[in-house]
């Protein structure tokens, strides 16, 4: 007899040993099979897609309308031939200052045949008309101011009542110096149609006219105060009526005009802040819309594309420094603008349907949500809701990415 099998301590030993080696193989099955299933998770499970990162943020907003521009004189007054003559060479340079009534060219007539004539007094009819129509608008440019004095006025004793908003205030001054300034031109192209007439009539008296003696010289002379913009023709020759000679204007008087796309110019009022960039400068100066004109043209663009445009005028709010007529800027007007709204960056959204979504990152994986949008500008894009400040979303979600994909991020933006 086996003493092994008869001893009852040695049987539990036996037994627990066997126990033992049962768990063993147990446990080295399940290690084995986990280290397969390890394994074959990181042969055939997609590697997360590396894509940038933005973030949803809280800060102020703006949407504007961006066209190019330049910057050109408010006033351009254009001294020219009143009747076929002799150019005496012209001395005056550009950027030379004249005052009004100062010479800027002489003219040696010569005689009129009787068409000649007629046209000359045509002319001289017509700057007379054109006299009493700068006369008429230089009227109603008073009565404009008059009348944007008043409801400036009136809307800020609104304002101190809280009945409206200081916006509108703000908006009543725009009018008012809007409508100074209409006045102010008005006034200035008066003078300029009587300084017309007295060309007209110093030229029917020069070119010899019945029982006018012999023919005598033609002192042209500047209508306004201001600087040399231009000399038209500077050397001595036998010019026509109506040549231009010289452009006179007040670089000191500036506006800024953008053309812009019929489309967009209906977004945009006066009073309206235009933004001055890329005019070589690092500060962004500012203007405010006077006029959009009421009128487009059509411009066909670089790509042969014929577009309907239309002038945006403003006058500029800062000092333009060494700025001048015929300049090039970047205008950006600004249609809408709220200081505290949630954003995002544009291409962070895309299409389904008709309703837009983005994709956020938790824990490493994407997630399609679908967010409500207001206003939305070239880079960014207002969120009404479905995200919230501080969310991490997929800045440029590319077709590869799948609700529940993995992500890894590249880098991350603001």
């Amino acid at each position: 007899m086996d003493i092994r099998t008869a001893d009852p301590a040695l049987q539990k030993i036996a037994a627990k040993h066997r126990r033992s080696r049962r768990l063993g193989k147990w446990v080295g099955t399940a290690i084995a099979i986990l280290a397969i299933i390890a394994l074959a998770w990181a042969l055939f499970t997609p590697d997360p897609i590396s894509t940038e990162l933005t973030a949803v943020t809280r800060g102020p907003m703006q949407v504007t309308v961006d066209s190019q521009g330049q910057v050109r004189v408010h006033d351009k007054y254009i001294v020219a031939a009143p009747v076929a003559a002799e150019l005496r060479r012209i001395e005056l340079h550009e950027g030379d200052r004249v005052s009004r009534n100062d010479p800027v060219a002489v003219l040696d007539p010569l005689p009129l045949d009787p068409r000649q004539r007629q046209e000359a007094l045509a002319r001289l009819d017509s700057a007379r008309a054109l006299a009493r129509e700068a006369g008429l608008r230089v009227q109603r440019a008073y009565n404009d101011l008059q009348l944007a004095s008043s409801e400036r006025a009136r809307t800020e004793r609104l304002v101190e009542g809280n009945f409206v908003s200081p916006q509108a205030a703000e908006k009543a001054i725009a009018l008012e110096k809007a409508s100074r300034v209409e006045w102010d031109a008005a006034k200035s192209r008066e003078v300029a149609a009587l300084a017309d007439i007295k060309s007209a009539e110093a030229a029917l008296s020069a070119a010899g006219m019945p029982d006018a003696g012999p023919l005598r010289q033609v002192q042209l002379t500047s209508p306004v105060d201001g600087y040399v913009l231009k000399i038209n023709e500077k050397s001595g020759r036998t010019v026509s009526a109506g040549t231009p000679l010289v452009t006179i204007g007040d670089p000191a008087k500036y506006e800024i005009v953008a053309d812009i796309l019929s489309t967009d110019a209906v977004k945009i009022k006066p009073g309206d802040t235009m933004l001055l960039e890329g005019w070589g400068g690092a500060q962004t100066l500012r203007a405010k819309v006077r006029l959009v004109e009421p009128v487009a043209f059509t411009k066909i663009s670089a790509l042969g594309v014929e577009e309907q445009r239309v002038n945006v005028i403003a006058d500029p709010v800062d000092e333009l420094g060494p700025l001048g007529d015929g300049y090039r800027v970047e205008a950006r007007v600004v249609v809408w603008s709220a200081d505290q709204v949630t954003k995002v960056a544009g291409s962070s959204l895309f299409r389904v349907g008709d309703a837009w979504h983005v994709f956020t990152v938790e824990d490493g994986r994407a997630r399609e949500r679908e967010v409500r949008i207001g206003q939305r500008n070239q880079t960014e894009v207002e969120i009404l809701s479905g995200a919230e400040p501080g969310t991490a979303v997929v800045r440029y979600p590319s077709n590869q990415i799948r609700d529940g994909a993995r992500i890894a991020a590249t880098k991350s933006s603001a």
